[in-house]
């Protein structure tokens, strides 16, 4: 039986992720930023501040009595805000360079005691050509700075894959926060959760592009 250990469960993308691998009969773990509906058939479910170092550390703890050997280790965690640079004030930025890539290393960090030797690690990031757009500088610079991350990540965990999953726009929540318009063309939740599936089941590592063509 797979295992897997998806941070940011309570997201659109993360749920997705949960539900498809809990229907292939996978045992899953999830953590949650706050109390409120999971799946029932999750194996454990952790709170966790991803940008806050003690609570990744507790989260850790309380599904290791749950979890080991974790063949598949998702970073579901994101967060966006749509400010022009110069009314964005310092705890909106760090609000998004914390969901979208502290929290990236904080999680790996200390959840490295539950992975399999050869665990495959995935990571939601984006189409960072296309969103250098207006009142994105905080989302676009931490995407950039997620990709530096998982380059050099793959380079030091040579046991195992490392995949970066970069979708275009994607259906959910985050497109209630600000003036932007979710294309007429877009991706669903289910679309990147069978994407992290595949790249699982194909072991492909490295960088892939998710498209409205795919």
């Amino acid at each position: 039986m797979k295992r897997a250990l998806i941070w940011g469960g309570d997201g659109d993308m993360g749920a997705a992720l949960a539900s498809l691998l809990l229907d292939e009969g996978w045992t899953v773990a999830a953590t949650i930023h706050k109390d409120g509906d999971t799946d029932p058939r999750l194996a454990a479910v952790a709170q966790a501040d991803v940008a806050d170092t003690y609570s990744v550390q507790q989260a850790t703890l309380a599904l290791a009595h749950e979890l080991e050997a974790v063949d598949l280790w998702v970073y579901a965690v994101g967060d966006i805000a749509f400010t022009k640079v110069s009314d964005l004030d310092e705890t909106g930025w760090r609000r998004v360079m914390d969901a979208n890539l502290t929290g990236a290393y904080l999680t790996f960090h200390h959840s490295q005691p539950l992975l399999a030797e050869d665990a495959h690690l995935v990571f939601i990031g984006a189409l960072t050509e296309q969103i250098t757009l207006p009142r994105l500088a905080a989302y676009a610079a931490a995407k950039a700075g997620l990709e530096a991350f998982t380059t050099v990540l793959a380079k030091e965990e040579r046991k195992r894959k490392v995949t970066l999953l970069r979708p275009a726009a994607v259906d959910t929540k985050f497109w209630s926060r600000g003036p932007a318009r979710l294309p007429k063309q877009h991706l669903k939740a289910e679309d990147v959760a069978r994407a992290i599936h595949e790249v699982y089941v194909e072991g492909v590592g490295g960088t892939r592009d998710l498209t409205l063509a795919e």
